[in-house]
């Protein structure tokens, strides 16, 4: 463990517990933060507005999850439906103040190898040396 310390790596013992992630250990521990930090609003203030995708562990489920609510609101078989994701590139995720009435709103997407314009509202090229852009 102080040798993965010394390094700026993830401990493997922390790592077999933790969430799945490449990053160092500085960069590790600050990501834990904000997941805590997220959770914790969400338990004391209740469901956000907003999701932070990239902020849990599992987000498959957490996107089912929601296709779920949807089936059961409206009461169709959850075999029939599908998804459909709209960017909301003229507002910061920041500025949502609401819920949706369907569906959930998420921040904390990227994109490999491309980035959204959001004059023309559609992917493009990156721009040079660019590896991953937000989704807005």
């Amino acid at each position: 463990m102080t040798n993965s310390l010394f390094d700026n790596q993830v401990p493997s013992m922390w790592a077999d517990k933790g969430f799945l992630s490449l990053k160092l250990l500085n960069s590790w521990v600050q990501d834990l933060s904000e997941r805590i930090k997220f959770l914790n609003a969400w338990i004391d203030k209740g469901t956000p507005s907003v999701y932070w995708i990239s902020g849990f562990f599992f987000p498959q489920a957490f996107v089912t999850g929601a296709l779920q609510n949807y089936a059961r609101k409206h009461v169709i078989a959850i075999d029939t439906i599908g998804f459909e994701f709209k960017v909301m590139d003229s507002m910061s995720f920041t500025e949502v103040k609401e819920k949706p009435e369907d569906g959930v709103y998420i921040y904390g997407m990227y994109l490999e190898g491309s980035k959204w314009d959001p004059k023309k509202h559609i992917l493009n090229w990156p721009s040079p040396k660019e590896l991953y852009s937000d989704v807005p």
